[in-house]
Parts: structure tokens; sequence; C-alpha cells
């Protein structure tokens, strides 16, 4: 059985820090490229960070970036999302996902979700 199990989330205050993880069972994580996405109320998914198994490189969302950091742990099997400075907008239910080819901010680029976790930011 293959899953993701995110954890981590929680409510903290604006410029407060979070690291959200994420457990792959069933799969090595480290043979796909893992992203995060976050979803709002009433709003679609949105693609956070990335982090490519294939070269290693990572890719943020300019409204996150210098802000938010993915890595992963091969041996734990465990994706991470560090979150610094967080603000107001960072509020929203945050997923881990898995994938192989494709853009990496398209929900469509992934076939293995995790149940999410949410992060509230208050001001």
């Amino acid at each position: 059985q293959v899953q993701l199990v995110e954890s981590g989330g929680g409510l903290v205050q604006a410029g407060g820090s979070l690291r959200l993880s994420c457990v792959a069972s069933g799969f090595p994580l480290g043979n796909y490229a893992v992203a995060w996405f976050r979803q709002a109320p009433g709003k679609g998914r949105e693609g956070v960070a990335c982090f490519n198994n294939m070269d290693l490189s990572t890719y943020y969302a300019r409204s996150v970036k210098g802000r938010f950091t993915v890595s992963m742990d091969k041996v734990k099997n465990t994706a991470y999302l560090q979150m610094d400075n967080l603000k107001s907008e960072d509020t929203a239910a945050y997923y881990c996902a898995r994938g192989g080819w494709g853009s990496w901010n398209a929900t469509t680029s992934y076939d293995v979700w995790g149940q999410g976790t949410q992060v509230t930011v208050s001001s």
C-alpha cells in the first residue's frame, strides 16, 4: 500500500515557524519528485514547493521563496517543508504529493497525495 502521511501543522503567530513532515510508506520517496501544495477553503490547490530527486533541484512559488525550504531524509523515507516567517496568507491545508514528470506545480503531475495538515497563522 502506497501512502503519504503529513504532520506538523498547527496554530502559530505571524513570523513564527513550523516544520511539516511527510512520511511515505510502500515506496521509496527518493525515486520521485515530492511536492507540497496548499489549499485554502473554496480554492484550488496551489503548488508551494517541490524537491526533484532526478537532479536534486528545488522549486518554490514566488510567494514563499526565501521563507520555505523543502528537504528529504531518504533513510527515514520522509520529506519536510520548513516554513519560516509565516504570514497570515499562508493559512491553508498543506498536502504532500509524489510525482514523476510534468510541471512541478500542476496537480496532474502527482498520483499519490497525503491527507493534509492544517496550518493556521494568526496576525
